[in-house]
């Protein structure tokens, strides 16, 4: 499966935020990033701010 392209930025944390953030990473079997990411995905969700997906013809 190829590999989705994807945007890199910097991200500065409080040490105590990035512990806490690695650790619930750990508990979910995820890497640090895939939290991040699942997390934000989950908060566009509900804010009803995802974007919509493309269809065959877009």
């Amino acid at each position: 499966m190829p590999a989705k392209n994807k945007k890199s930025f910097a991200l500065r944390l409080e040490p105590e935020l990035y512990k806490a953030l690695e650790k619930w990473a750990a508990d979910e079997f995820r890497s640090t990033n895939g939290q991040l990411e699942w997390i934000i995905h989950q908060a566009l969700k509900k804010a009803g701010r995802l974007p919509k997906k493309k269809t065959k013809e877009e």
